[in-house]
C-alpha cells in the first residue's frame, strides 16, 4: 500500500518520496516491520492461545525436559504468517510475479499447516492431518508455482556474459547484449558457467525436448516443495531448532537474490540474471524479520511452539524461493540439515522393517528419530557402533546450538561452491 502511495508522490517533489524506490530501503523496512509485528503482537497471540486453551499435546518419549512443555501454547506459526504478510502488503510491489507467487506459497502452506493443527488441538488427535493429504496440499502448490514459471511471460532469465575492456591500464567490466528468454536452466554447483538445463535430459524427444524440460522441471519442483516443507516439519522438534536454522538459510538466500536480480552483480559475479526477480528481496527481508521475532518467544524454554502452521509455511517459502531464483540444486547442501532429518527417519524405519522382518524383531540406528531427538535421549540404544552418541543425553540448548552453527557452515559452504569450478 504505501510503496503505491510513494509511487504517486514522486512527481511531487516531497523529500524522502523516491526511497520505496530502493529495494534495500523497502527491505530493510519490511525487516523492521515484520521484526516490530512479530515481538510486540507476537506476545498478544500468544496470551491469546493461553486463552484458548490451544495447547501442545506431549507423549511421553523419556526425553530430558520434555513433559514440562505440556500445555505450551502451539499454532505460533501464526505470528510469522501475519509478520510476512503485512510488510508485504505495505512495501512491496503486489504487481510483481515473484512476489505474488511467494504471497500464495504462504497463505497456502499457512492454511494447510493450521488445518492440521487444528485437528490435533480440538479433536486431540497427535497425528492431526492424514499424511497424504499433506501431500497432496504440496504438491498442489508445485504444480502452481512450476505451472506459473511455465506460462508466464514475466519470468524469465538472462545469462549475462562479462566482457572486460582495458583502457589506460584500468579493467571494465560490462555484460554483453542478451535478450531475457524462457528456460528450464538452474544453477549448479562445481561446474563451469554454474548452469544445467533440464532441457539436456530431454533432447531424446527432439523437437519436442523444451517441453520435456518444463516437465521434469516442474516434476523437480513438487519434489523439492514436499521434501523442503517435511524436511522443515520434522526439524521443528526443540526450541528454536527450526526457527533458528531457518534464518540462516533465508540470510543466504536473499543475499543470492540480491545479486541474481542485479544486472550489475550478476554480470561482474557471471552468474544467471533474473529480471524483475529482486523484489524477491524485500519478501525475505519480511520473513528474516519475522523468524526473528518469533525466535524471541521460541528460543530455549519456549513460550509457544510453531507448529504445523509455522514449519509446513517455512519450508515451503525456502523452497519456492530457493526454485524462483533457479537455486533449487543448492537446496540439498544450503537444506542439509532439514534432509538429513529426512532422511534418518526413513532409514530408521526402512531398517526397523527390514530387521523384523528378517529377525522377527525390529532394531534401530538411531536411539530416535528425528536426529536431534538422538542426542537429546539418554541411554545407549541403536548401533552405537556407527553413531557414535555419548551414554547421556546433550542439553537442548546445547544441541539446538549446534545445529546454528552447522547451519551457518552450510551456508557458507554453498556460497564456495559457486566459485568452485
Amino acid at each position: 500500500m504505501l510503496y503505491y502511495l510513494f509511487d504517486l508522490l514522486q512527481d511531487s517533489h516531497i523529500p524522502g518520496s523516491r526511497l520505496m524506490t530502493y529495494i534495500t530501503f523497502r527491505s530493510g523496512a519490511a525487516l523492521l516491520l515484520s521484526l516490530f509485528i512479530a515481538l510486540v503482537f507476537g506476545r498478544k497471540i500468544i496470551d491469546r492461545l493461553q486463552l484458548m486453551q490451544v495447547g501442545e499435546i506431549i507423549r511421553d518419549l523419556g526425553l530430558e525436559g520434555q513433559m514440562q512443555k505440556t500445555g505450551t501454547p502451539t499454532m505460533g506459526g501464526v505470528i510469522i504468517i501475519i509478520a510476512i504478510l503485512i510488510p508485504c502488503l505495505l512495501v512491496g510491489d503486489l504487481s510483481n510475479i515473484y512476489m505474488i507467487l511467494m504471497l500464495i506459497s504462504t497463505v497456502w502452506l499457512g492454511s494447510l499447516g493450521f488445518c492440521d493443527d487444528y485437528i490435533k488441538v480440538a479433536k486431540h488427535d497427535k497425528e492431526g492431518m492424514k499424511g497424504k493429504f499433506k501431500i497432496i496440499g504440496q504438491v498442489g502448490l508445485g504444480l502452481i508455482v512450476g505451472l506459473t514459471m511455465y506460462l508466464s511471460p514475466d519470468i524469465t532469465q538472462r545469462q549475462v556474459t562479462p566482457v572486460t575492456y582495458s583502457e589506460n591500464n584500468v579493467e571494465t567490466v560490462m555484460a554483453s547484449e542478451s535478450q531475457d528468454v524462457k528456460s528450464t536452466q538452474t544453477t549448479i554447483p562445481f561446474v563451469k558457467d554454474n548452469n544445467f538445463d533440464y532441457a539436456y535430459l530431454t533432447q531424446w524427444l527432439g523437437d519436442y525436448a523444451q517441453v520435456g524440460g518444463w516437465i521434469l522441471f516442474i516434476l523437480v519442483v513438487i519434489v523439492v516443495v514436499a521434501a523442503t516443507s517435511n524436511g522443515a516439519n520434522l526439524t521443528d522438534g526443540l526450541d528454536g531448532l527450526c526457527a533458528g536454522t531457518s534464518a540462516i538459510i533465508c540470510v543466504a538466500l536473499a543475499i543470492m537474490a540480491y545479486l541474481g536480480g542485479n544486472v550489475i552483480y550478476s554480470t561482474y559475479l557471471n552468474i544467471m540474471y533474473i529480471p524483475q526477480s529482486s523484489e524477491l528481496v524485500v519478501f525475505m527481508s519480511a520473513f528474516i524479520g519475522a523468524l526473528i521475532g518469533f525466535l524471541w518467544y521460541n528460543a530455549y524454554p519456549a513460550q509457544v511452539f510453531m507448529g504445523d502452521t509455522g514449519s509446513l509455511t517455512i519450508g515451503g517459502i525456502i523452497a519456492v524461493f530457493a526454485i524462483l531464483i533457479h537455486k533449487e540444486l543448492l537446496i540439498p547442501i544450503l537444506c542439509a540439515i532439514f534432509f538429513v532429518e529426512d532422511l534418518s527417519v526413513m532409514l530408521q524405519v526402512a531398517y526397523f522393517k527390514y530387521t523384523r522382518r528378517k529377525y522377527g524383531k525390529g532394531q534401530r540406528i538411531f536411539k530416535m528419530t528425528p536426529l536431534h531427538h538422538h542426542y537429546q535421549k539418554p541411554g545407549n540404544s541403536g548401533i552405537e557402533a556407527i553413531i557414535q552418541a555419548p551414554l547421556r543425553a546433550i542439553p537442548e540448548s546445547k544441541i539446538v546450538t549446534r545445529f546454528w552453527i552447522i547451519g551457518i557452515f552450510l551456508a557458507v559452504i554453498t556460497f564456495v561452491t559457486l566459485k568452485i569450478r
